[in-house]
């Protein structure tokens, strides 16, 4: 959300049936009067014709895919990475219920003092880091 804080929700399967009811508990978490911007990846459930109708029939929705191969690009992977670094490496769970109510934890600790990320790269440094990435492993800048 704007504010930085994170709706979220373990589903034991990704399916586009799991993915809309995800979407619904946004819809009812976010006040009607307000626009919702929905970065997603190419995942074939984001594109599922049930998730295309059930879009459609709510214009305040606005959907972003981001290109193949590049989910650095999605903010939200940072927030797995500090999933991963406060909550789960290093754990020692027993079941996958233990391991959600870790993560379920975590995500209200976080809502508690919440800010949303924010780049601090340039779009200039970035472009650069990628010439010389591509460079290195192919020998070319593209």
């Amino acid at each position: 959300m704007l504010n930085g804080a994170v709706l979220a929700t373990c589903k034991p399967r990704h399916r586009h049936q799991e993915y809309l009811s995800f979407l619904q508990d946004i819809e009812r978490a976010v006040p009607a009067e307000l626009d919702i911007h929905c970065i997603a990846d190419n995942y074939a459930t984001h594109n599922h014709p049930k998730v295309k109708a059930w879009l459609a029939a709510r214009p305040r929705w606005h959907m972003h895919f981001i290109p193949t191969y590049s989910s650095w690009l999605n903010q939200i992977e940072r927030f797995f990475g500090l999933i991963t670094d406060k909550a789960i490496r290093r754990g020692s769970f027993t079941s996958v219920k233990q391991l959600v109510q870790r993560i379920d934890h975590f995500v209200a600790a976080y809502n508690t003092n919440c800010q949303p990320f924010k780049w601090t790269a340039t779009a200039d440094s970035i472009l650069e880091k990628l010439h010389r990435l591509c460079s290195r492993i192919t020998g070319t800048a593209h």
